[in-house]
């Protein structure tokens, strides 16, 4: 259960920012949410968030902001929830193998995440549309132009996903110790 509030939450943070008229932080718990819910749940299960921030990218576009909703335009990027989310089981949630979600996997996680969102989105605004001229240094100017924007996702998957899988994981250790306390203190 817990793992569909964080999709929720990650809906929310898109949706909350232009519903108050802010103009927000350029916060959004999608990266750090795919990867939780992902972790958490079953591969197949994975086509709830895609249609959850689906319904969500319609809602912006054409509500919100008012533009013209093309499906196509937004296919890689629903493709990457989907992969981001079975990276998230596959990388995180492999608890079979005794891996799961240690610091060191959460941690590649988020620069995964971040950067293959970066990569791929910027490299389609560059092929489609004649904000930047069709050549490697147009390239190479969508994605420094991009850099802002980057930087917010990595922080906000970081904070997520350091929250999601970090709370959990602090909370245990810190019971264990309380429990290793109390077994060593000596009986009166």
């Amino acid at each position: 259960m817990i793992a569909y509030l964080v999709l929720l939450f990650a809906v929310l943070s898109r949706l909350l920012p232009p519903a108050i008229h802010a103009t927000g932080l350029g916060f959004t718990a999608v990266g750090g949410g795919l990867l939780f819910f992902g972790a958490h749940r079953s591969r197949w299960q994975t086509i709830f968030a895609v249609v959850a921030l689906m319904a969500t990218d319609y809602y912006l576009t054409a509500i919100v902001y008012g533009l013209q909703f093309h499906a196509r335009g937004y296919a890689v990027t629903w493709l990457w929830y989907a992969a981001i989310c079975l990276f998230g089981h596959q990388f995180l949630g492999n608890k079979v193998e005794g891996k799961g979600a240690s610091a060191f996997r959460v941690t590649a996680a988020v620069f995964t995440s971040a950067t293959s969102f970066f990569l791929l989105s910027n490299f389609v605004v560059w092929t489609g549309s004649h904000m930047y001229a069709h050549t490697f240094a147009g390239l190479g100017t969508c994605y420094v132009a991009a850099i802002p924007f980057y930087a917010n996702d990595v922080i906000s998957t970081a904070i997520t996903a350091g929250a999601l899988f970090g709370l959990p994981a602090l909370a245990r250790n810190l019971a264990e110790t309380l429990r290793d306390l109390r077994s060593n203190q000596p009986l009166t």
